[in-house]
């Protein structure tokens, strides 16, 4: 599955790096792959030649299972039941997630090659040096928040004996969940930016040469992993920048477009990562 990846400067320096919403693979599709007990866990995990990634998948899988299940009868709980409160204290945590896990965790396993479209007058060896940046940081810091978060389970996990709703435990469990998903996510990005010998030889800066270079590896998609697609559309939308960042409405055009998460995208406004 080949993944649209659109990149663009927002304000200053910061950039966006996001995702085209993709369709979502259907609810029975994913069910049939993951296990829904305990019991089905461990009979496919207890397998001695199954590699410890594939097993470590199948708990995540188990966990974002259980979270959803979860998640759901919060949101159709009664309208100022303590439920409801819980799932709108939930809506506000996720709000403040980084725009950058987000992006990294759409680069799922399934992903096998990744278009990215930028701005024409950016320089192509500049969009991939982003790319590759954000991919390494990103296995760096999800590895180390993946690890804290693990950490914290045990003692949130005390909280249970309380009665009421442990949201400490969950909302950790969450974000273990959400950081092995970014950090798998920023090693398979740093693969497919990385691996591709046929990349675009643009140090001699004419757009014209990028342009021609980017539609033969177009034709080419077989033979490399990542496809760079530079726009004049996106360039001419970004052009209009006053200085102080992109308008709204040029990001709410950008998005329409592109078939973007308008709230991912602004988010990248103020955040440095």
């Amino acid at each position: 599955m080949r993944a649209k990846l659109i990149v663009f400067p927002i304000r200053g320096r910061n950039w966006c790096f996001t995702r085209s919403i993709h369709p979502k693979i259907p609810a029975s599709a994913t069910n049939s792959h993951s296990p829904s007990t305990l019991k089905d866990l461990w009979r496919n995990v207890n397998v001695p030649d199954k590699p410890i990634n594939a097993k470590a998948e199948l708990f995540a899988d188990y966990i974002a299972n259980k979270m959803n299940k979860a998640w759901i009868g919060l949101e159709n709980a009664k309208d100022g039941s303590l439920k409801k409160k819980v799932h709108g204290l939930g809506l506000w945590l996720l709000s403040r997630v980084k725009p950058s896990e987000i992006f990294l965790k759409s680069i799922s396993k399934e992903v096998t090659g990744i278009e990215v479209i930028y701005p024409s007058s950016l320089n192509a060896q500049l969009v991939r040096r982003r790319l590759r940046h954000i991919a390494m940081r990103g296995t760096i810091i999800h590895r180390k928040y993946f690890y804290i978060s693990i950490s914290m389970i045990p003692l949130t996990s005390a909280f249970s004996i309380l009665p009421l709703p442990n949201v400490p435990f969950f909302w950790v469990l969450f974000r273990t969940y959400s950081n092995w998903r970014a950090l798998q996510g920023s090693e398979k990005l740093f693969q497919l930016v990385s691996d591709s010998s046929n990349t675009s030889d643009t140090s001699t800066g004419k757009k014209e040469t990028e342009h021609k270079h980017s539609k033969s590896e177009g034709h080419s998609s077989d033979e490399t992993q990542w496809v760079l697609k530079p726009s004049k559309e996106l360039e001419k939308i970004v052009g209009q920048e006053d200085g102080h960042g992109l308008s709204h409405h040029a990001i709410v055009k950008i998005c329409k477009i592109y078939d973007l998460n308008t709230k991912d995208v602004t988010k990248y406004e103020k955040s440095i990562f």
